[in-house]
């Protein structure tokens, strides 16, 4: 009698803690990260997004899955997410973004490291998204990063930039750098590529046609950004990148974003719905608010510039690898 008692008590006990860890994990927000790819700038803007919400007090669990540069596979887990009915999906990256969307029209949706998200069809406008998704612009000041070539070297003429031929964000950018760099009396030489191992053939050609190299926020740039340094500084040409990674990379210079502060600042948006009960339809797309001058120590040495050139103004160094 005791000992089914004993049996009984226990089983009890055992159903009481289940409940209330069912409750616990119930009463617990959820978070979906899907990222596009492995790189830098992607990477600093989930660590930001990450250290955002632990300074804001935002107590949440984080589920990060990476779809590896694959696009359905970016789809396929943002599907999962939404089928876990997670409290908020976090897209890292315009193809991610938009595999989010297509998920569901319920859950909101916070981007990042998207340039145009009007354009890619993730928001009517930037000021008002009308739809369950906003989020952070990673626009560039490509008239200001195009204006360094002339500081440096007043006689450059022919920028190069390299780019993926299927993301959308490189096709706005390149023909917002074209409009810019005729005020310059600058000549844009742009190269496509299909895939990554296409980039260092693609460069050898590349190199032999330009004065100077600008790095755009392409995804796919980016992840070999330390092949095309290493060929932009063989041949002894001026870099300049969109966004400091960039330049940890072995990049030149740049007057741009820092990823790590986008997800930052992406972080308080997520506030602003998981705490204080806004949807994204209410909040505005936002752009970097942080922009800063990095150059790169051992590129700087190995051409030779004069680090009192007006382009260096404020600038902090880095050295290649510190990312």
């Amino acid at each position: 009698m005791k000992k089914n008692l004993s049996i009984a008590l226990l089983l009890a006990l055992t159903l009481l803690m289940t409940s209330c860890s069912t409750s616990n994990d119930q009463d617990q927000i959820t978070v979906g990260i899907v990222q596009l790819a492995d790189h830098p700038a992607l990477d600093a803007a989930r660590e930001g997004f990450v250290d955002g919400l632990k300074e804001l007090d935002v107590d949440v669990k984080i589920v990060y899955q990476n779809a590896q540069g694959d696009i359905p596979t970016s789809l396929s887990i943002a599907q999962k997410f939404a089928n876990d009915n997670v409290d908020l999906i976090y897209a890292i990256a315009t193809p991610a973004a938009q595999s989010a969307k297509q998920a569901t029209k319920d859950i909101p949706i916070l981007f990042s490291a998207v340039t145009d998200p009007v354009y890619s069809q993730l928001v009517e406008s930037l000021d008002k998204p009308n739809t369950n998704l906003t989020g952070t612009s990673d626009e560039s000041p490509i008239k200001d990063q195009l204006q360094i070539f002339k500081q440096l070297n007043p006689d450059i003429r022919k920028i190069g930039i390299l780019y993926n031929t299927s993301e959308n964000n490189s096709e706005i950018q390149i023909n917002n750098a074209k409009a810019i760099a005729k005020e310059l009396n600058l000549e844009i030489v742009e190269k496509g590529v299909s895939n990554i191992n296409e980039i260092p053939q693609a460069m050898d050609s590349l190199v032999k046609d330009i004065d100077g190299f600008y790095a755009i926020t392409d995804n796919m740039i980016a992840s070999a950004i330390t092949v095309i340094s290493q060929k932009l500084n063989e041949n002894k040409k001026i870099s300049v990148g969109a966004e400091e990674a960039h330049v940890k990379g072995g990049l030149l210079i740049t007057k741009g974003i820092s990823y790590y502060e986008l997800g930052k600042q992406t972080a308080s948006m997520a506030k602003k719905i998981l705490v204080d009960g806004l949807t994204p339809s209410d909040i505005p797309v936002e752009k970097a608010k942080t922009i800063s001058t990095v150059y790169n120590e051992n590129t700087l040495k190995l051409l030779n510039i004069d680090l009192n050139n007006d382009a260096f103004k404020d600038a902090v160094a880095v050295k290649e690898g510190e990312i």
